[in-house]
């Protein structure tokens, strides 16, 4: 066989095998037997193993897996990957529509979906080909595990016909299917192996193994949910699915009512009731059903907040609850100093994994529900994740039970707990000497959303403090790989990466090196405020109570808690050492507002716009010192109308006497500082 005719069966194979993978794993209606598809796949393989410059980078016999990667890179989302708001009761759901007919002027329809269980994954394609599979991770930046989604069956490596987007992300959940994953256990019960607790986390380990072959074996799959690109061929979310299925992904069905529309309240509480009561008959795990507005110029009326899209909201399911014995109460130390009592307790399985620890949050819970060492107590999981204890059998309670006495020293340091006026915790007050603190703060500054260290762990970290190597963060920057490489299981590679991952943190941003010193109460949004607001570490350590509730959304207690943490100079030589060894304390230039010209005006943004988009304009009023608020109110100091901005929306701003501004006069605004918002695809609405 000549190149030519090489080139041409390995097409005409590479075609006919996707067809037959599309027919198996999405449709459930294979053509061709498995021993059929077994000869064409090896005959591609002879034919790829002979021309390798041949070889398709998607072709069907990549599916099986092999690359292994030394780590997986991180990639910015285009389309941030927002979480959606939840809720536990059906009166939330209630209170939710209520909110979005108040919002949205016409009719409402309601998409109608399956929470699943499992791991999202948002997928690029370009010109109909697979070219990349990033995980959610923070929402903003994700891990690129390409190479292990490719072994996954169900999603396609090249897509169906020619009516797809030429550039465009698909989102979705890849998950454990139960069959698959009670025969993985059955497979390692026979090998005298532990087995896995529940689909969900083992789906999760699974796709960040460096070994894309085991992936391969595992068996996962996929059902896709969303789509996003600059310009989609359809305005309804619903109608995303039947295109998705028509270019070759598995996306949920109608027919097994894993989608529905609803057109009220009534709609969306059947689907709940009916999969409430029918989930276990699923051969997949779901949490609960997603509901959302169906027409994207609603979603864009509603907006979202900082961490959510208003248009949609998650109903959990009720959590599975247990009963078992508490054998014993014990304390943890946390970073701050607080002390968190846990009960620890009799092994129960509960909602698929096995319970032995869980929390019960402070002295004043533990006095409600009079809980004691000996209890039988009632386990649940806090949205079916965190273990907390909600009750005592008291029919169960020994003749001879005691109530139980919150310690009063710290049970790591023995320093006397103080418990703050108005607070529900007991802390220790021995910051500079109570080990589990130290490594808190420790593991808190190297944390993701903070200086994201990468190769630097919860259990490095303690290592290294055991070994008298670092004392605070800033020792960390003076490590060399000399001083790591004696550590337990740390060769010389992962020695290397320690000391660059270090090295490279020093280029994050100051508002992130603010957020990772760990002062109480500054959480990430408070950091990046008061980091645009003073610009540098000096002005903000200098400033007086005054100065710091100055600021938006800054309180007293905030205040207090930034000023007394520069009152210690054991944190201010932190600062200084943190400083001296490159790490940022300042707004640099290009970074945090481009002018004043908005500051403290509040801005609600309606309607459709011609220049630019809602987002593009949300975020030039917070470059300009202004505040996106959602609905209008005596507080609002302008509206910015677009075309088909609700009469009801209108007719409130002119009741209250609140400007009502156009999409030019927002720019006359803010002048010639707002050249750069005509930037299309610098800001993306999550769609």
């Amino acid at each position: 066989m000549n190149t030519d005719e090489a080139r041409k069966r390995i097409q005409q194979l590479t075609k006919e095998l996707h067809q037959h993978n599309y027919r198996y794993y999405v449709l459930h209606d294979p053509s061709i037997s498995d021993y059929e598809f077994d000869l064409l796949l090896k005959e591609l393989e002879k034919l790829e193993e002979e021309h390798p410059h041949l070889a398709d980078p998607n072709s069907p016999t990549k599916r099986v897996g092999g690359d292994i990667t030394d780590k997986f890179e991180k990639v910015k989302h285009r389309f941030p990957m927002l979480s959606l708001s939840n809720s536990y009761s059906k009166e939330d759901i209630i209170e939710w529509e209520n909110r979005v007919k108040k919002q949205v002027e016409g009719q409402i329809e309601y998409v109608l979906e399956l929470k699943y269980d499992g791991v999202a994954i948002s997928i690029t394609y370009q010109n109909g080909e697979l070219v990349r599979a990033v995980t959610r991770g923070d929402g903003e930046t994700g891990e690129e595990i390409t190479a292990n989604v490719r072994t996954i069956r169900s999603i396609p490596l090249l897509l169906q016909g020619n009516e797809y987007p030429e550039d465009f992300d698909i989102r979705g959940e890849i998950f454990f299917p139960l069959e698959n994953f009670a025969a993985l256990n059955r497979r390692r019960e026979e090998a005298g192996e532990e087995l896995y607790a529940n689909p969900r986390n083992t789906a999760s380990g699974t796709l960040k193994n460096q070994d894309s072959r085991l992936v391969a074996e595992r068996g996962l799959d996929c059902l896709l949910y969303s789509v996003y690109a600059e310009n989609l061929p359809f305005d309804k979310h619903f109608e995303s699915f039947s295109h998705a299925k028509a270019w070759g992904f598995k996306a949920p069905d109608a027919d097994k009512k894993y989608i529905a529309k609803a057109m009220d309240i009534e709609g969306i509480m059947d689907f709940i009731n009916y999969w409430d009561e029918h989930r276990h008959t699923l051969p997949f795990e779901i949490d609960g059903i997603v509901i959302k507005v169906n027409d994207y110029n609603q979603q864009d009326e509603l907006g979202m907040t900082a961490k959510s899209p208003r248009w949609a909201i998650a109903y959990k399911f009720k959590a599975e609850a247990a009963l078992t014995r508490l054998n014993e109460i014990t304390y943890q130390v946390g970073r701050t100093g607080a002390i968190t009592p846990v009960a620890n307790l009799e092994p129960v399985l509960l909602a698929g994994t096995t319970v032995k620890r869980a929390s019960l949050h402070n002295a004043d819970q533990i006095e409600r529900l009079d809980i004691r060492e000996g209890d039988y107590v009632y386990v649940e999981k806090g949205g079916e994740i965190i273990p907390k204890v909600t009750g005592v059998e008291l029919g169960k309670r020994p003749a001879d039970s005691k109530p139980h006495a919150y310690i009063t020293e710290c049970p790591e340091c023995g320093s006397e707990l103080v418990r703050n006026e108005g607070e529900a915790q007991h802390y220790c007050p021995n910051t500079a000497g109570c080990p589990p603190q130290i490594m808190g703060r420790i593991e808190h500054f190297i944390s993701r959303k903070a200086m994201n260290i990468d190769g630097l762990g919860p259990e490095t970290v303690e290592q290294l403090w055991e070994a008298g190597l670092v004392e605070n963060s800033a020792s960390l920057y003076k490590l060399t790989k000399e001083d790591v490489l004696p550590l337990e299981r740390m060769a010389e590679r992962s020695a290397e990466k320690l000391v660059e991952g270090i090295e490279q943190s020093k280029a994050q941003s100051f508002e992130r090196v603010l957020f990772a010193l760990g002062i109480r109460y500054v959480g990430e949004t408070v950091a990046k405020k008061l980091a645009r607001h003073f610009k540098n570490i000096d002005a903000l350590r200098e400033a007086s109570h005054e100065e710091l509730v100055a600021v938006d959304e800054i309180g007293d207690r905030i205040a207090e808690s930034v000023i007394g943490y520069f009152e210690d100079e054991r944190n201010r030589q932190i600062v200084e050492n943190l400083r001296a060894s490159g790490l940022q304390f300042e707004i640099e230039e290009g970074e945090g507002p481009q002018s004043n010209a908005l500051e403290g005006k509040k801005f609600v943004v309606s309607g459709v716009f011609i220049k630019f988009s809602r987002n593009e304009i949300k975020a030039a009023i917070e470059q300009h010192g202004g505040q996106n608020v959602g609905s209008i109110s005596s507080k609002t100091d302008y509206v910015l109308a677009g075309e088909n901005m609700g009469p009801k929306k209108l007719q409130k701003a002119q009741d209250l006497n609140i400007p009502v501004i156009s999409e030019d006069d927002f720019i006359e605004m803010i002048g010639d500082r707002g050249s750069g918002i005509g930037d299309r695809g610098s800001v993306i609405g999550d769609r």
